[in-house]
């Protein structure tokens, strides 16, 4: 998808070599030394053997690209150079330098989170703002608001096809496919999301939109449950039910208000069944929602009073 990666991006002002290169001992006083001279060069000392090194190497060229010329990167294979390794006192790998002006002023070791080699990108070259993935993301999650479906799971699998497993793109896809009735698809859309991504929030959100989908049409009549309600106040599984009935009807407002009352009446019921409830319905809803942020402060109120 090129209108939104391309390539390795623009040559840095430093020079007219790419932004990405593979280093070795012969060319780096060129490509690093030199380089940095007029652009931050950050170097990256790995091997094919080492699983730390594929989580970084993905990340810190996806940063290194969002910074649009402002940085270079020289990966190093410390096999096939082990001298400069030694030169420069690599123990461990992933190892990573920044040069800037032939002197190296910054690194650190082992693979960091994407948020941490952004922060220590930005210290060598400046804030560093949305990538092309991010901002495609973004416009599909708009489309996704807006009611229109297809055009932002078209722009949400292009975002997965540049960026295999993104978790905001994958999320994104998956919440159409469940706007289209198709609860499977949406699942197996989740699947591609890596471990490191499964508490993110988005995807968190999805999975619980999808149980609350899977437990809907186990759910009775909403008339029959609250009549048995009204009968017997106390009754906890039946409340606990009407809530789920309520649900799937779409009337969230009422749910949280059951889930909250049955809170009141009986935190310990069935092992907290109605706070574990209220946690999975304010994850489907979403952090920003009116419904969940109020709702979080009420069950807040409750627990803590």
């Amino acid at each position: 998808m090129e209108q939104i990666i391309g390539g390795e991006g623009p040559p840095g002002p430093g020079g007219n070599g790419p932004l990405i290169r593979d280093g070795d001992t012969a060319s780096f006083g060129e490509d690093v030394i030199q380089a940095s001279m007029a652009v931050p060069v950050i170097v990256d000392f790995w091997a094919p053997w080492c699983g730390p090194c594929k989580q970084l190497g993905p990340a810190i060229e996806k940063v290194v690209r969002a910074a649009a010329g402002a940085v270079k990167l020289v990966k190093v294979n410390v096999d096939e150079n082990q001298q400069l390794a030694g030169q420069l006192r690599v123990q461990s790998i992933p190892a990573v330098f920044a040069f800037k002006d032939g002197r190296p002023v910054d690194g650190f070791v082992g693979a960091l989170p994407e948020s941490q080699i952004k922060a220590f990108v930005e210290r060598l070259a400046g804030r560093i703002g949305p990538s092309p993935v991010e901002e495609a993301v973004a416009r599909a999650r708009a489309l996704l608001e807006g009611g229109d479906t297809a055009s932002a799971a078209g722009l949400f699998g292009e975002a997965l096809k540049a960026e295999p497993g993104n978790p905001g793109a994958a999320a994104g896809l998956a919440k159409c496919h469940l706007e289209n009735g198709d609860p499977e698809r949406a699942r197996q859309t989740l699947s591609v999301v890596v471990p490191e991504h499964r508490n993110h929030t988005e995807i968190r959100g999805v999975e619980a939109a999808l149980k609350l989908v899977e437990n809907a049409g186990d759910t009775g009549d909403v008339q029959e449950l609250r009549a048995r309600l009204d009968a017997d106040p106390a009754d906890h599984r039946t409340r606990f039910e009407l809530s789920e009935a309520l649900v799937a009807a779409g009337r969230r407002e009422e749910a949280v208000n059951e889930l909250l009352e049955l809170v009141r009446r009986d935190r310990n019921w069935n092992d907290e069944a109605a706070r574990k409830q209220l946690v999975t319905l304010f994850e489907a809803f979403g952090p920003t929602d009116e419904l969940s942020v109020g709702g979080r402060r009420q069950l807040s109120s409750l627990l803590f009073s």
